[in-house]
């Protein structure tokens, strides 16, 4: 598998395979722990380690064990990988409706019982799911066999997760009545609209939920509050159009919902723990973002 990912994912950073939702990363080197923002997605480390720290835990995914995110959600990040050994993988978003449907193919009734259901887990990855990851592989290689069998694999990589030894967490999250599913509508919600104003009252009333009880079960699914993830996911997304698209931090600003250039730069620095210019020059200098 590794012959194969060094063959499709040739670029520094993220790169788009020929499968709609697929992507490949790549990293020819160490990197600090750094904050990232991750999308619902499976995780699946090919060669080298990372390790994810959330909540005082730390969950590490590499060639034995890959990494499920249930909802979008901001945590640290460390890598392992040399030159000569590179960080190779690919990561999978997580499609709702597929999901969904496996799950009525399952019969399956999810229950939530209000137990703390973690937003994101890594697993040991078994043989099956393994020789599903590997045919994936070498239907990338092939656009025409990606576009006619790329879904099917897909599919099959989806339900090995869903019915795997800690998939319940990503069940809850499809399942409606769930507190998870109600705190990842909002997560949605907020993703879609971080440009916008938004108060906790409106969120919590979206998630059918009384402001305290929001408050509550938002901070266990994303160990923060809800105006400090607000405030993460802004400056993740400004920090992205920084890179990609070279906007200077006053544009930015605007454009994630600050009204004050100098306010977004404290808070960027404090979370980042460099300037808007010092981070996107650092970033650029070590990821060649697609």
């Amino acid at each position: 598998m590794v012959a194969i990912t060094q063959q499709l994912a040739t670029t520094e950073g993220y790169s788009e395979s020929a499968l709609s939702g697929v992507t490949f990363m790549r990293c020819n080197g160490a990197l600090a722990r750094m904050p990232a923002l991750y999308e619902p997605s499976i995780v699946i480390v090919i060669q080298g380690t990372k390790h994810g720290f959330h909540d005082g835990n730390i969950y590490t995914y590499d060639a034995n064990h890959y990494l499920v995110v249930s909802v979008p959600l901001p945590f640290d990040v460390e890598t392992q990988a040399t030159a000569e050994k590179p960080l190779l993988g690919l990561i999978i978003r997580v499609d709702f409706e597929l999901a969904a449907e496996l799950l009525l193919d399952l019969k399956e009734s999810v229950v939530d019982q209000g137990e703390a259901v973690p937003p994101l887990f890594a697993s040991r990855m078994d043989a099956k799911l393994g020789d599903s990851v590997f045919r994936l592989l070498e239907i990338l290689q092939s656009p025409t066999e990606s576009r006619v069998l790329g879904s099917s694999v897909i599919k099959e990589i989806t339900y090995r997760v869903l019915t795997g030894e800690q998939g319940r967490s990503l069940r809850l999250a499809f399942s409606s009545d769930s507190y998870l599913s109600r705190v990842a509508k909002v997560l949605k919600l907020i993703h879609s609209n971080y440009h916008c104003a938004l108060d906790v009252a409106t969120l919590a009333q979206e998630a059918n939920m009384s402001v305290p009880t929001f408050h509550a079960h938002f901070k266990s699914v994303t160990s923060s509050t809800p105006i400090q993830y607000i405030k993460a996911i802004r400056l993740h997304q400004a920090r992205l159009m920084m890179i990609r698209k070279g906007i200077s931090a006053a544009q930015v600003s605007a454009m994630v919902g600050y009204e004050s250039p100098s306010q977004f730069s404290r808070e960027f620095k404090r979370y980042f723990g460099r300037t808007p210019v010092q981070e996107s020059q650092y970033s650029q200098s070590i990821l060649a973002l697609s």
